[in-house]
């Protein structure tokens, strides 16, 4: 017997080209849907990764600033601890070697660090969860206490036995300061705050050829802002210059009516 096929009535074939465009409708908007979201997904982990590295460089390079102003510390009490021993030996060496402990004692007003990167870091929640490494919080915290504790302690004994020493004056205000323990003790902070800054460098794998290329462009923008500040005052100057000039002439005029 044989097997009849019915045949496809026009309904039918509309409805079943309504539902294959309907299918390949729904298919289209789903993948759309998939790859807005997902391209969105895409930018924003990448947004946050910048902004990590962006935060992990500034931190970084902020160490480094620290770290140098340090090493110049450490050099000029080198310098000066040298020179107290060989006047210990030599006394009229003193006035020749004057300079070193002129040199050294500019450090406690020259070693003042700018705070600003320490401040984001330290005062923002969004910080800690953009860089997302609990132990390189840890370091970076680490980092800035020691910092503090230098500046309060290693610079602050520094300062308080050199005030009214008479240091550069003679050989008894001289022998008041004990430079080789100042010296030492400098020493100490900087290897503690170069140890703590390769560990953060190792930490998030950054090189140092990206430092000094970010150090590069951080010179430029200072440079420039350097520059603009260079321009402001000269122009407060030539203001404040001409303003007295005016008011000179009045006060001139004012003292001959009188």
């Amino acid at each position: 017997m044989k097997k009849q096929f019915k045949t496809p009535t026009l309904t039918n074939i509309r409805n079943s080209a309504t539902m294959k465009q309907f299918l390949l409708s729904l298919l289209a908007t789903t993948i759309s849907i998939v790859l807005t979201f997902g391209t969105s997904a895409i930018i924003e982990k990448r947004h946050k990764e910048a902004a990590k590295r962006e935060m992990v460089m500034m931190i970084i390079y902020d160490f480094d600033k620290t770290i140098e102003q340090v090493q110049y510390a450490d050099s000029l009490l080198h310098q000066a601890s040298k020179a107290q021993q060989e006047i210990a030996l030599r006394p009229e060496c003193f006035v020749s070697q004057r300079p070193c402990f002129i040199s050294a004692i500019a450090i406690i007003n020259d070693n003042r660090f700018a705070e600003t990167t320490e401040k984001i870091f330290s005062s923002n929640i969004e910080t800690f969860n953009t860089l997302g490494n609990v132990n390189f919080v840890h370091e970076v915290s680490a980092f800035y206490n020691t910092r503090h504790y230098y500046q309060e302690n290693v610079l602050g004994a520094f300062e308080k036995e050199v005030v009214g020493s008479g240091v550069v004056e003679s050989l008894e205000g001289l022998f008041k300061v004990d430079f080789p323990t100042h010296y030492v003790t400098n020493k100490q902070s900087l290897v503690q705050m170069q140890t703590i800054r390769n560990r953060c460098v190792q930490m998030m794998k950054v090189s140092e050829e990206e430092l000094k290329e970010f150090s590069r462009l951080r010179s430029v923008v200072e440079d420039e802002v350097s520059e603009e500040d260079e321009r402001i005052h000269e122009q407060a100057v030539q203001e404040f210059i001409k303003a007295e000039k005016i008011i000179s002439q009045a006060r001139e005029k004012y003292v001959k009516n009188e």
